[in-house]
């Protein structure tokens, strides 16, 4: 009979995976990430639903505030996943970003800390800002009440933030162009399936109309591709025409399909520490750290 060796058989396709799993969490282990100068504003956005956004705003917050970063999450969705994900309190009753957009309220008054990491916070959102869009219909300068107050808080605040991911629902009403207002990045995650790209052009057409008129300094900047598998033809004919079309914006990082990615927010966490090893938290650090180095090359 023959022994079984401890070390990794490389010649079968799940011992290859490991290894190489394995290399990529020591490469990451290795690496510091550099810090931007000034906050970066992100805004996450995507008006097709399903396409993982809200998943990946939480995981690149959490790994960017792994990695020493300070990162401020706004949840400016009412279904509220970032703040569920991020384990912070969005009852009815507590201070949220409905308050900061209708009722001028700062965002340090209602700002929490996320059990995820001390580096990380959130703006939570809650049931009231189901009606948040018809209350901004009729109020001055209605695109521009997220702008005034992320300003206000970037500007007064103790310890500089590195970042700030702005979730947005998955439209495009005014809940969605105070983010593009608020923000200088858009970060659009694509899901590697049949419908990729359907409605991308309007959420472009959308993002320029923005830029011209409200926002001449917002751009996107990335693009993720998301719920990727590498055993499909399909997957990887998405992820090869949407590089075709955007080969400066879309990351060298995929994030993968996996249960671990989805099982996390029912625990209140990111998949960053709730399995820290799996393929989705390795792809989900090696994302932020593509992020990372390309502001760094930006602003140099």
């Amino acid at each position: 009979m023959r022994l079984v060796s401890s070390s990794y058989d490389d010649s079968t396709p799940l011992a290859r995976q490991l290894a190489e799993l394995n290399q990529r969490r020591q490469a990451l282990a290795e690496l510091e990430l550099p810090l931007p100068p000034r906050a970066r504003v992100l805004t996450v956005a995507n008006q097709k639903g399903g396409v993982g956004k809200t998943t990946t705003t939480v995981n690149l917050a959490a790994a960017l505030a792994r990695s020493g970063a300070r990162v401020l999450v706004i949840d400016l969705d009412p279904q509220g996943n970032a703040s569920t994900a991020l384990g912070v309190d969005r009852r009815a009753d507590i201070p949220s970003v409905y308050d900061v957009i209708i009722e001028d309220q700062a965002i340090r008054d209602v700002v929490q800390v996320s059990p995820e990491s001390d580096n990380l916070f959130c703006v939570p959102s809650t049931i009231h800002l189901a009606g948040a869009e018809i209350e901004l219909v009729s109020m001055v300068a209605r695109e521009q009440r997220l702008r005034g107050a992320l300003t206000r808080f970037l500007d007064a605040a103790e310890e500089p933030f590195h970042y700030v991911f702005i979730d947005c629902p998955p439209s495009l009403g005014l809940l969605t162009i105070n983010a593009f207002v608020a923000a200088k990045e858009v970060l659009i995650p694509i899901q590697c399936e049949y419908y990729a790209l359907e409605g991308l052009s309007q959420l472009l057409n959308n993002i320029s109309l923005i830029e011209r008129h409200l926002n001449p300094e917002l751009r996107v900047s990335t693009i993720v591709l998301t719920m990727f598998d590498g055993r499909t033809n399909l997957a990887n004919q998405v992820a090869d025409d949407v590089r075709s079309h955007f080969p400066e914006e879309v990351l060298n990082t995929v994030i993968p399909r996996s249960v671990r990615i989805s099982e996390a927010p029912s625990y209140g966490q990111s998949v960053i520490s709730y399995d820290p090893n799996s393929p989705g938290s390795v792809s989900y650090r090696e994302a932020a750290a593509e992020i990372a180095n390309r502001g760094a090359r930006t602003n140099g």
